[in-house]
């Protein structure tokens, strides 16, 4: 396994991630529909969810900025893609949630449509980071979207959030449980990262990983 395979906590990779995420991050491109992505250029990393999960509160906490990517806790407010670009090395995409039963089925389909878009057509995505709150584990619709990403071969972690939720004992079974489904999946990542943008948890590993994913200096 190398630097990209592993949440490595040696001191070289750490260091790397956290000075990669304390560049300059800037918001460059929103979408609303798959015509309208940006152009291809730096390797990127998508975060994709069920609605209200978390994923502006990670990319927040990775950053280490509060405002970054808004956060709400009104769920599916996310409505397109939000692309950021980070120390020009690396693209961060926050995807619109998934799963939220009041959004309208014509507006959540053109939703699906445009990220199985995205995901499929384009070649610098190197991870996406499929994440689950670790109160609840998987979902179908989780599942769904596994299955999805395995057909269109997007190689795929699964990163557990509000991990500070759940006790130690809980947390520990829940992450078990989910690693020995995503083994079950050609192209998800077998480790399964435990993160909370509350307590800090898993954030320096995270970072670590995804820094091993940028354009070289």
């Amino acid at each position: 396994m190398d630097a990209a395979d592993r949440p490595d906590l040696d001191p070289e990779a750490v260091e790397a991630g956290r000075l990669l995420f304390a560049q300059d991050c800037r918001f460059v491109w929103a979408s609303a529909t798959a015509r309208d992505l940006p152009p291809v250029d730096l390797p990127e990393i998508a975060f994709l969810g069920r609605s209200n999960v978390g994923k502006s509160s990670l990319v927040n906490a990775l950053t280490g900025r509060n405002a970054l990517a808004r956060t709400s806790n009104t769920p599916g407010r996310t409505r397109q893609l939000i692309f950021f670009r980070l120390g020009e090395r690396l693209g961060l995409v926050d995807m619109p949630g998934y799963g939220y039963a009041k959004v309208a089925r014509t507006e959540a389909g053109a939703w699906v449509k445009m990220i199985a878009a995205y995901l499929k057509g384009r070649p610098t995505l190197r991870r996406l980071c499929l994440l689950i709150d670790a109160r609840h584990g998987l979902k179908d619709s989780d599942r769904d979207w596994m299955k999805m990403l395995d057909t269109a071969a997007v190689s795929y972690q699964i990163v557990l959030t509000k991990a500070d939720a759940p006790k130690a004992a809980e947390l520990a079974a829940m992450q078990e449980r989910v690693a020995a489904e995503a083994r079950t999946h050609v192209a998800a990542h077998p480790l399964v990262l435990a993160t909370s943008a509350e307590d800090g948890r898993g954030v320096a590993e995270l970072r670590a990983m995804l820094a091993a994913l940028a354009a070289p200096r």
